[in-house]
């Protein structure tokens, strides 16, 4: 019997579910959690699923443990303890391999027990700070950086969401719970492994954007603005080169439009007129010194505050949108920042390449680097806006608690050992941790729930409902004998390879968890049509969820670090193929060795 032979009338409904799926996701036409609520609500209306079975996910232990997670990472961050791990890494660091070394040591283990989103949006502002100091291309570090986030990740049961998803599946199918350290038998070597590959293939592989240096001088990124020449300014009259305009380090004043009328290349003689727009790329720390001129103003955004009074209650701040944010293929002028965030557009920086357009008319794309002007308690009440990944306060402003550190330390250093003893369930203790943080005053009870990333725990919830279609429907039977038979010659071995090379394929195109879940019955499947335990298909499937090296937009810390690194595309994919082939490698050979292909009788 061939594999369309196997397939029921349910069967062919839940594929076709399932493929329109992936062609949404891979298309962006919605957002996941969306997408994946339509899906599991289409197969319990098609009688596939019951409606318990649609919205299971939403008690399900493993995603209830990673809201909770969210709240403790808040919590440390909130107190400062995030942060002064952070200032006191870099301190010392004079080369590029000792600031990887320094990555390595604290950023690798800081992912293992904490959400990787925050790390990397706290050490990326400390990168690139030192690349400026040091003249290094920060796109020698950053994907670095986001590679150690997901590397340590695979240490740990709460290293990544991944994780615990999947265990909460164990459960749910009657299999014993992933212990807290159980992965790092194979994800601590694995992790190992990953880093040397940065420090031997790095070197070579990763791009040196020199020009991009260049560009940026001392700064992060380079920033296109517009700035209106108010009549009185002190400017008018007076030539570009006797205005200063050609001594700010990192600023290129690129035209002058007059009226319609451009002049460019500007000379240092060209007087400057009431009412001119100059187009200057630049660095933040230029641009805020252009903004200090008085009667010079940002006009790429109306909505930005030019009176000194209300200007003293906003502050600046460096985002990147994401891609799935509502912003995406909105002109700047269309998006309503005040309305919608608070906020205005002061400038815009796209991966090392100057836009060629005015700011006004540019139409966002995910990876793009905003320079906002935001009210003062933007960055708590949009951190984490899907819209966009807050990547710094271009004034370090932001009012920690300081005073509650060591009680945020205290409750993560028991919550890591309730977790490790087993003395009470994993979610009973995440949950205690969580609740204890807004209790003992380390993050208000309102932060405390704009920290949890609501979209990501609807997407994992609901992908349940068409895992159970998958299960129910006799595909994931049907995709698994295919697999028994095609691997056959090669045994269990050879599944658990298929398993994971399509695992860490289909997580560069879709979320982590989609995959995770989707993929989870067809690891049942494979180990009772082999007759052997699922453990090694399952810690395989942890594993290669987690692998997303390829692409910017696999995971949310490659998007993360796109922007302002300068990358291309094809730099996620020279440096990622061969790390995700080494890793492979790493796991067929591993993963078997620790968890035996036990063979189990057929009940």
């Amino acid at each position: 019997m061939d594999f369309l032979d196997r397939l029921t009338t349910d069967a062919w409904i839940t594929l076709g579910v399932v493929a329109f799926l992936f062609l949404a996701l891979l298309k962006n036409i919605a957002a996941p959690d969306l997408l994946f609520l339509g899906a599991a609500a289409v197969l319990a209306l098609s009688g596939i699923i019951t409606p318990e079975e649609a919205f299971a996910g939403f008690s399900n232990t493993g995603m209830l443990t990673v809201a909770a997670m969210f709240v403790v990472a808040a919590g440390l961050r909130e107190t400062g303890v995030l942060d002064y791990l952070g200032h006191h890494l870099l301190g010392g660091a004079k080369t590029e391999r000792s600031v990887l070394t320094r990555l390595a040591a604290v950023v690798m283990p800081m992912s293992a027990f904490l959400n990787n989103t925050p790390i990397v949006a706290m050490f990326m502002p400390l990168v690139l700070d030192w690349s400026r100091r040091n003249h290094v291309s920060p796109s020698r570090l950053l994907i670095p950086l986001s590679y150690l986030t997901i590397l340590g990740g695979t240490c740990t049961l709460i290293g990544t969401s991944t994780n615990l998803v999947i265990s909460g599946l164990m459960v749910d199918a009657g299999l014993p719970e992933m212990g807290l350290f159980e992965i790092g038998w194979v994800g601590l070597p694995y992790a190992l492994i990953g880093i040397a590959y940065l420090f031997l293939a790095g070197p070579r592989l990763l791009p040196e954007r020199k020009e991009l240096l260049e560009q940026l001088g001392e700064s992060r990124r380079e920033y296109l603005a517009e700035m209106l020449v108010q009549p009185g300014c002190r400017l008018v009259g007076i030539s570009v080169g006797l205005a200063g305009l050609r001594q700010l380090p990192g600023l290129f004043l690129i035209e002058i439009d007059r009226d319609g009328e451009i002049i460019g290349p500007v000379g240092p003689d060209d007087v400057i007129a009431a009412n001119d727009r100059l187009v200057f790329t630049g660095i933040v720390s230029s641009i805020i010194e252009l903004e200090k001129i008085v009667g010079l103003v940002p006009i790429a955004d109306p909505d930005y505050e030019v009176s000194p009074r209300q200007q003293r209650k906003r502050r600046l701040c460096e985002a990147v949108i994401s891609e799935n944010s509502p912003l995406v293929g909105k002109t700047v002028r269309d998006a309503e920042f005040r309305a919608k965030y608070g906020a205005a557009v002061v400038a815009v920086h796209r991966g090392g390449h100057r836009v060629e357009k005015k700011i006004g008319d540019i139409t966002l794309r995910p990876g793009d680097t905003l320079l906002l002007q935001v009210g003062p308690h933007f960055l708590r009440a949009h951190r984490h806006d899907p819209a966009f990944y807050l990547v710094s306060d271009v004034d370090d402003w932001r009012p920690l608690r300081h005073d509650r550190s060591w009680i945020a330390l205290v409750i993560f250093a028991a919550l890591i050992v309730l977790m490790s003893t087993g003395t009470i369930p994993i979610i009973v203790a995440a949950m205690l941790s969580a609740v204890a943080m807004v209790v003992a005053g380390c993050i208000s009870t309102g932060d405390a729930r704009r920290s949890i990333e609501w979209q990501v725990l609807i997407t994992i919830a609901a992908a349940f409902g068409v895992g159970t279609a998958l299960q129910n429907s006799g595909a994931a039977t049907a995709v698994a004998t295919a697999l028994v038979e095609l691997t056959r010659a090669g045994g269990p071995i050879a599944a658990l390879a298929v398993i994971y090379l399509l695992g860490s394929i289909l997580t560069e195109l879709i979320t982590n968890n989609a995959v995770a879940v989707l993929m989870f019955p067809f690891c049942l499947e494979t180990a009772r049509l082999y007759q052997v335990d699922s453990r090694p298909f399952l810690i395989a499937l942890a594993l290669s969820a987690s692998a997303s090296f390829m692409t910017p937009i696999g995971y949310q810390t490659n998007m993360m670090v796109y922007g302002p690194g300068g990358y291309r595309f094809s730099d996620f994919m020279r440096i990622g193929t061969p790390l995700n082939f080494v890793l492979w490698v790493v796991a067929i050979v591993l993963v078997p060795l620790i968890w035996p292909f036990a063979a189990i009788v057929p009940q």
